[in-house]
């Protein structure tokens, strides 16, 4: 009898264990189905991929437009920016029209003068400095004031994110060494307080609610600016302002194709990204512009160069990787 009830026992027990093993199965199952449909959801679609792709093109094509301006001698500048910036804001606000959005002045004044401020250094630092180079410093320190922000507002990062940083910082420090093949010292302070103005201006914006809309309203509001920076020019003799039909066709091409349609692009490629693929996918703008460059302006690609940006744009990868930081 008690042979039988042991049995009886660790039959129970059998079964038991069946069950909770069955459980275990269906629920692990259950986690990589849903593992699994998350990373096929995280894929863009085929649209947002071609959308991204023309983006980043027309983004870099604004280091090449403006650079070749300046090395065939066509416009100033100050010129290139007034232009750019005219031209950009008619075509932002032909959108809205079209979209029938127009409604009141999005963005601010704050964030239109970090836009100005941006635009005019990266117009003035393509005098000396190549598509490339240019192209490289900024996204460099465009991420540098990003990250840094967020690290002064308690955000914490982790190692390899932190191993990134300082990879990125031996690189740009790298490009920056005295030698030959580095890119001019005023050139590249110019581009790097560009690339500062601009991460000033994208932390301005986070929250806001249409992006098209307030970048339409910024450059409106900074079209003055650049108004009075062209005039100053004049006045004071910073440059010698002036403008052929090249020039002023370059500086048009750049504002209203590849900046104002460029970013209505972009805008209509971000929903399909997620956060960490939005800001990896700008690292491709240096390496466009740099072949932009050699195509277009015969600009040599240099070791230096090469080695620099593999530094500093593997850099930022590994901190742009995992943009979920902890706070």
């Amino acid at each position: 009898m008690g042979d039988v009830q042991l049995q009886e026992r660790l039959s129970g027990e059998r079964l038991q264990a069946a069950e909770v093993s069955n459980k275990r199965s269906i629920l692990a199952g259950s986690e990589l189905n849903q593992s699994l449909g998350n990373s096929i959801s995280n894929v863009p679609s085929l649209r947002t991929v071609v959308l991204t792709i023309v983006a980043m093109v027309a983004l870099a094509a604004n280091a090449v437009l403006c650079r070749l301006a300046l090395v065939q001698d066509t416009i100033d500048p100050a010129t290139f920016t007034l232009v750019r910036f005219g031209s950009a804001a008619g075509m932002l606000w032909l959108i809205l029209v079209f979209k029938r959005k127009i409604g009141s002045l999005r963005g601010s004044w704050q964030a239109a003068f970090a836009m100005f401020a941006s635009a005019a250094a990266f117009s003035f630092a393509f005098i000396t400095i190549s598509a490339g180079a240019g192209a490289l410093l900024l996204y460099s320190a465009v991420q540098a004031t990003m990250v840094t922000t967020g690290i002064v507002r308690g955000e914490r990062m982790t190692g390899l994110q932190w191993s990134g940083l300082v990879l990125s910082f031996l690189g740009l420090a790298a490009l920056m060494a005295p030698g030959v093949s580095a890119p001019p010292l005023v050139g590249t302070v110019l581009m790097l307080g560009a690339g500062i103005a601009w991460g000033a201006y994208s932390l301005l914006g986070q929250g806001g609610t249409d992006p098209l809309e307030a970048t339409a309203g910024n450059f409106l509001r900074a079209f003055p600016m650049a108004v009075l920076l062209t005039l100053l020019a004049a006045l004071v003799v910073i440059v010698d302002v002036r403008a052929d039909a090249a020039g002023l066709f370059y500086a048009a091409l750049s504002g209203a194709i590849a900046t104002g349609l460029g970013y209505t692009i972009w805008y209509a490629a971000l929903p399909g990204l997620s956060a960490a693929q939005g800001a990896s996918v700008q690292l491709t703008v240096p390496v466009i512009a740099t072949v932009g460059g050699t195509l277009m302006i015969g600009e040599e690609i240099t070791l230096r160069l090469l080695l620099s940006s593999v530094a500093i744009l593997g850099g930022i990868a590994l901190v742009v990787a995992n943009k979920r930081l902890k706070t």
